[in-house]
């Protein structure tokens, strides 16, 4: 699929839409809600919590046109996973070495620039696994920055030890797109106050997605 769709920009989106219909193979109902004001907005960088590898199977309901993602640089390595990965025409960066990192980032702006692109971070950087929000990292919000487009935050509802593989059903997932975050006007200096609201809106609206769930 890869390779028949190599000039599209819309192979992350196409990926995305087959994988979601496994979570029902993991006896998983995912609910997704998408913000009308993140449809109105043509380019942006879309920041989502990070808990497990079930993310691939819940996340993809809601994966806009146009989008790639943003990993690191030794995911090309994991066989089939992350060759595929790479054919989809994603971006890796390389996160131990930060030199390196900010380079990356200045590339992927650009390439924001002249494709049109809008990208998909992880801002924890890693699967949190329970421990609840991990500290996020900068690279999202200066690439949202530099670039001139808004953020758009992506929750998913609480998923660390919901799913047993040895049962059909393994209960009810929201994933909701919220209102997009305008970055126009800001510079670095905004950065850590940036970083500091996205992470309280997206740790509110997780405690609300999994409060709503409890009331089904």
């Amino acid at each position: 699929m890869s390779l028949f769709l190599a000039l599209s920009k819309d192979r992350v989106y196409y990926i995305a839409k087959a994988f979601a219909p496994v979570a029902k193979l993991f006896g998983l109902r995912v609910y997704k809600h998408v913000s009308y004001k993140a449809y109105d907005v043509p380019q942006a960088v879309y920041i989502a919590n990070h808990q497990n590898n079930y993310d691939l199977f819940t996340f993809s309901h809601v994966v806009p046109h146009s989008t790639v993602t943003v990993g690191k640089s030794t995911l090309k390595w994991i066989p089939f996973f992350g060759w595929l990965y790479w054919a989809t025409g994603n971006f890796l960066i390389h996160r131990n070495d930060r030199s390196k990192a900010i380079a990356t980032i200045a590339q992927i702006v650009e390439q924001m620039r002249d494709t049109g692109l809008s990208i998909w971070m992880f801002p924890e950087g890693t699967r949190s696994r329970g421990r609840g929000f991990l500290p996020f990292k900068r690279g999202a919000f200066h690439a949202a920055i530099q670039s001139g487009v808004p953020i758009i935050p992506v929750v998913c509802s609480s998923t660390h030890h919901q799913v047993k593989l040895n049962r059909l059903n393994n209960g009810r997932v929201k994933v909701e797109v919220m209102d997009p975050i305008y970055t126009k006007g800001m510079t670095e200096k905004d950065i850590p106050e940036l970083v500091a609201h996205c992470e309280a809106l997206m740790k509110a609206k997780q405690t609300e997605l999994d409060e709503a769930l409890n009331l089904l």
